[in-house]
This record gives C-alpha cells, sequence and structure tokens, in this order.
C-alpha cells in the first residue's frame, strides 16, 4: 500500500490529508484552551472535552488518510496494469486479457482498452494477410511478366542474325510487338486494379445508354470477329442505367473480348439488354465451350485460368471487370448456357444492394 507514496500525486493528497487532520486537532485543542479561561459552565464543559476531541480528530483524521491511500493505491495499481497491458499489446503479446473493474472511470477506460486490443488484433492479421496477398500478387505478376519477356527475348536474338529473310524478320517482328501489347495491356489492367483497390479512381454518375455502352466496347472487335467468321448479335433497345460510360467499356469490352476468343470459327457471341424497376440487365453469351463446373467459382479471381482458357489468357480481365461493375452499384454471375457456351450476367442496380 504504502508504495503508492511513490506517485506524486497519491504522495501529495496524503500529505495534505494528514496536515488537516493536524489542524483540526490543534485548532481543537486551541479552542479547550480558550475555554478553559472562561469562567462560564458551557466553557468549563468544552475546555474538559476539547483535548480528547483534539486527539480524536486527529485519530480520524489519520485514519481517514490511510483509507484514502489504500484506494488510491488500489486504483494506481490498476492504472499501472493497464498501463502494462497496453505494453504488452504494443510489443506484439498473442493474448491480452485484462481483468475486469468495479470503478466506474477505471472500468470504463479497461473496456475501451479491451476494444482497441481486439482491434489492434485484427488489424495486425489484415496487414498480415494483405502482405501475403502482395506477396502472391508480385509473384503472379512476375510469372505472367516472365513468358512474354522470355519470348522478346528470344525473338530480339533471333533478329540479330545477320543471315534472316525479310520475311522471317517481318514475321519475328510482328510477334515482338505482339509480345508487347500483352505487357502493355497486363501493365494497364494492374494500374486499373490497383486504382479501384485504393479508392482513387473516379466513377462518374451519371445516365448511360446501353446502346451507346455496347456500340463503344463492340468497336474493338468487330474485325477480328469478322476475320475469325463470327457474329456479333446485340439486341438493346433505350435501356440504360446511372453509372461511368468509360469504366463501363473496359468492363463489358473484357466479357466481350472474353467470349470471342473463346468461340471456335464461324460462331456466334450475343449481347442482349433489359430494364426493370430495379435493374438494368446485360448478357453476354457465346457458342463456346463454356466453363468447367469447378471454375465457375473462381472466374473472377486475379490471375486465376480456368481449364478452357486460351493460350495468351493472363487471368486479370473478368477480375478488372468485377471491379468495375461493383464499384458502379453493379453484380456480374458467370454460368454455363443450356446447349453449350458461356453466359454472363451484369446487372446495374438503381438503388444500393
Amino acid at each position: 500500500m504504502f508504495k503508492a507514496l511513490k506517485n506524486p500525486e497519491v504522495k501529495k493528497e496524503f500529505f495534505i490529508y494528514i496536515f488537516i487532520s493536524f489542524i483540526g486537532a490543534a485548532l481543537c485543542y486551541l479552542l479547550s484552551v480558550y475555554a478553559s479561561l472562561r469562567s462560564n459552565y458551557r466553557a468549563l464543559i468544552i475546555g474538559m472535552v476539547g483535548p480528547a476531541l483534539a486527539v480524536c480528530v486527529l485519530l480520524l483524521g489519520l485514519a481517514f488518510s490511510i483509507v484514502h491511500l489504500y484506494f488510491s493505491s488500489r486504483r494506481f495499481k490498476r492504472v499501472a496494469d493497464l498501463s502494462e497491458s497496453i505494453d504488452r499489446v504494443l510489443h506484439g503479446t498473442e493474448s491480452i486479457v485484462i481483468k475486469g473493474s468495479d470503478e466506474g472511470e477505471l472500468s470504463i477506460l479497461s473496456s475501451e482498452i479491451q476494444k482497441m486490443t481486439v482491434t489492434l488484433r485484427e488489424q495486425t492479421e489484415l496487414l498480415k494477410a494483405d502482405k501475403i496477398r502482395l506477396t502472391d500478387a508480385i509473384a503472379d505478376i512476375f510469372h505472367q511478366m516472365r513468358t512474354p519477356l522470355t519470348s522478346m527475348n528470344l525473338v530480339v536474338t533471333l533478329m540479330t542474325d545477320e543471315d534472316l529473310s525479310y520475311e522471317r524478320r517481318v514475321q519475328l517482328t510482328r510477334e515482338l510487338k505482339k509480345q508487347l501489347e500483352r505487357m502493355q495491356w497486363l501493365v494497364e489492367a494492374l494500374l486499373k486494379l490497383s486504382k479501384i483497390d485504393a479508392g482513387t479512381a473516379i466513377f462518374a454518375s451519371e445516365p448511360v445508354r446501353v446502346r451507346e455502352l455496347l456500340s463503344k466496347a463492340s468497336e474493338p472487335f468487330l474485325i477480328p470477329m469478322e476475320l475469325r467468321g463470327q457474329e456479333l448479335k446485340i439486341s438493346v433497345s433505350d435501356e440504360e442505367y446511372m453509372g461511368d460510360l468509360y469504366w463501363s467499356v473496359e468492363a463489358i469490352g473484357n466479357l466481350l473480348k472474353n467470349a470471342m476468343e473463346h468461340t471456335p470459327e464461324g460462331g456466334s457471341v450475343m449481347v442482349n439488354a433489359k430494364e426493370t424497376s430495379i435493374y438494368t440487365e446485360i448478357t453476354v453469351e457465346d457458342t463456346g465451350s463454356g466453363f468447367a463446373q469447378e471454375d465457375i467459382p473462381y472466374l473472377f479471381d486475379r490471375f486465376y485460368k480456368g481449364k478452357n482458357a486460351s493460350e495468351g489468357s493472363i487471368g486479370i480481365g473478368l477480375a478488372l471487370s468485377r471491379a468495375i461493375i461493383t464499384a458502379q452499384n453493379g453484380t456480374i454471375k458467370a454460368e454455363n448456357r443450356e446447349g453449350g457456351g458461356a453466359r454472363f450476367i451484369v446487372r446495374f442496380y438503381k438503388s444500393v444492394v
């Protein structure tokens, strides 16, 4: 208990109370002395009990001071325990148990510290998970870039051959350009995903006409699809939703690209739209091989490549589409069509879901 006197505040209060006790006792004694000098009966009584009263006041004051010291020591010990608990949290102790307190303010403080420890532990776990994801993402990015870099290095080596024919040089140049475009698309897609993850991507909220959206999204694929003998069927009317046209073109374009790559020559890609009082729906379908059933839950994971993925697939396009659509209060779903082929169902909701 007397260890609490090491605390300046407790020590100061303890000696103040003792000083007040002595002052009270001294006043009682002086009162008795003064009363003894008077000749009336009342003064005589006061003079007789005055010394005893002074002793009682002194003893009560000392008792009060000791009781105050006892409870102060308990209170400051509790504060010290809380400080020690905080120190253990800061130094990464795995389990922190903070006992309850019957005192009002300390009970509230203890409760808040307990909440803080839980929050810090959760944040630590989240940071660890983020570090693991970041490490995995870097490894995946390196893996995806290693293939085109290896091809480019090989192509450059072959192009240094002095006896290389013109036709072969043109062929290698086209291959080099193809690999460069692949790397450029990968880097741009990763940058867009990073902006969305960081919350720095700006999405407009304005009326988007689905007809205009599909026209812009399908434009880059019209010639490749014609060369493949594929047919693009678009069925829309006056559907619209609130969103960002630029980002939506990116998302739907990735779905059309995926459908084109998985549709055989002479096949078809169908795009339909409808609008209800709740959402605007865009459906992209193809007549390809569809999805392996076990791949469907993971199709929108970054760098995931299903069993039926095309040879040049990176596994980032669908993840980017989902991030863009979700950021615009939308949802996306993948499934197989009856009779063969894949289907993507995109819905932009008119209220928050």
